[in-house]
C-alpha cells in the first residue's frame, strides 16, 4: 500500500466558457473531459490536463455560479502550483502572462524551487514552480524533513527586493506557449492547518507520506510550513501546509475561487480498498467507494475538514472517448444517459 503522489485537484468556478478559455488558451493545458458532477448532474465538472489525461496532470472544476465568492483559511487550500522544467521557461512564462493580461508576481526563491503567483478569473491563486533544485539542495536525502531549516532572510518577505523582482521578466515577447514552457503537471498543493503536528501525523503516520521539510512560509516566517511528499519529495506528490491556530487565522470558506477537495492517486481497486480499512481503523470517516467511471474514489477530511480523497489510476479517460476525442463530447454516466435531453437543456453550451 503507497501513496504515488498526486491525481487531482478539483476547484470551483462560476463561469464554465470562461474557465476553458483560460485554462487551454492562457495556459496551455488540454480539455480532456466535459462531463457533470456525478452528485449534482445540473452542473459541469471539467477536467484539464496533459495530452493524455494523465493522474497528477488533472485540474478539475465544478461549475457552481450561484455560489458566493470562497475564501482561504483553515481547513482549504491556499493555493496550488504547476510544474514548469526550468528558471527561463517560468520568466518567459511570467512575460506570456502579462502579455495577456493577467498580473504577475515573483518570482521568488523559494530555496527548493522558484515560483511565480497569478490567479485565474475566479480568484483561485495559482503557482508555476520550477522541477528543480529540489530538496536535496540543503539536506542529504536520508535526512529529509528531520531537522528545521529556515529560509535566508533575503529571501523572505522582509528581506527581498520586491522591485528588483517585479522587473525580472523575460526580456522579449512571447508570441506562443513554447515546448519549453510546457506545464508538465501539479507541482504541489498548499492547505492551512490550524495544528501542524496533528497534521504531520496524518499525513506520515496514516497515509505514510514523508515528511521532507520543515521550513517556514517565506512571506509569514511566524508560520511553520511543512512539506509532505514521496520519496525526495518529487513534483507531483507533495502537499504542503501553513500552520496558524485558530486564533491568529480565520476558517476558510468553500465557494468560487476555491479549491473543493483534492486526490491521491493509489495503483488499484484492492489497495483503495484496505485504504479504506486503514482510515477507518485510525478514526477516521470514510466514504464508501464511489463510481467516477474514470476511476474509483473514497472521500475522507484532513483534520481541520479538508476534503481529501483517494482515487484510482484506472480505467481512465479514454474509456468513453478515444485519445484524440477527448474533450470533444459531453460524457455522461450510465445512469444519466436516460436524462441527457434535460442535462443538455440545462448545461450552456460551450465554444472551445
Amino acid at each position: 500500500m503507497s501513496i504515488l503522489g498526486i491525481h487531482h485537484i478539483t476547484a470551483i468556478c462560476s463561469n464554465a466558457q470562461r474557465t476553458v478559455n483560460f485554462y487551454t488558451k492562457i495556459l496551455g493545458l488540454r480539455f480532456v473531459k466535459k462531463t457533470v458532477n456525478f452528485d449534482d448532474p445540473g452542473a459541469y465538472h471539467l477536467y484539464f490536463g496533459d495530452e493524455d489525461a494523465t493522474p497528477g496532470t488533472l485540474l478539475t472544476f465544478f461549475e457552481w455560479s450561484y455560489l458566493p465568492k470562497g475564501n482561504w483559511g483553515i481547513g482549504t487550500t491556499h493555493h496550488l502550483a504547476l510544474c514548469v522544467g526550468t528558471q527561463e521557461a517560468q520568466l518567459k512564462w511570467k512575460r506570456w502572462l502579462i502579455e495577456h493580461g493577467v498580473p504577475v508576481s515573483g518570482p521568488y526563491n523559494r530555496t527548493y524551487f522558484h515560483s511565480i503567483y497569478f490567479t485565474d478569473p475566479d480568484g483561485l491563486i495559482l503557482e508555476i514552480a520550477t522541477r528543480i533544485p529540489g530538496f536535496t539542495v540543503d539536506e542529504s536525502s536520508e535526512e529529509l524533513g528531520t531537522h528545521q531549516i529556515n529560509p535566508p532572510m533575503e529571501r523572505t518577505r522582509f528581506g527581498r527586493n520586491e522591485e528588483e523582482i517585479f522587473q525580472l521578466t523575460w526580456d522579449e515577447s512571447v508570441p506562443e506557449i513554447s515546448n519549453e514552457m510546457k506545464l508538465t503537471g501539479l507541482h504541489h498543493i498548499t492547505a492551512i492547518a490550524s495544528n501542524i503536528e496533528t497534521t504531520t501525523q496524518l499525513y506520515t503516520e496514516t497515509l505514510g507520506m514523508r515528511l521532507v521539510q520543515r521550513t517556514v512560509n517565506y512571506d509569514d516566517t511566524t508560520s511553520p510550513h511543512y512539506y509532505y511528499g514521496v520519496g525526495n519529495g518529487a513534483p507531483g506528490t507533495i502537499i504542503t501546509y501553513f500552520g496558524y491556530s485558530a486564533e491568529k487565522m480565520r476558517y476558510g470558506k468553500l465557494g468560487t475561487g476555491m479549491t473543493h477537495h483534492f486526490a491521491f492517486a493509489v495503483e488499484n481497486e484492492e489497495e483503495q480498498l484496505l485504504w479504506r480499512v486503514k482510515l477507518m481503523k485510525a478514526g477516521l470517516h470514510v466514504s464508501p467507494v464511489m463510481n467516477r467511471v474514470y476511476f474509483k474514489s473514497i472521500y475522507f477530511s484532513d483534520p481541520d475538514g479538508h476534503i481529501l480523497e483517494i482515487a484510482t489510476l484506472k480505467p481512465g479517460f479514454t474509456i468513453d472517448e478515444s485519445k484524440e476525442e477527448l474533450g470533444t463530447n459531453l460524457k455522461l454516466p450510465p445512469w444519466y444517459e436516460s436524462r441527457r435531453k434535460e442535462i443538455e437543456e440545462t448545461l450552456p453550451p460551450l465554444m472551445y
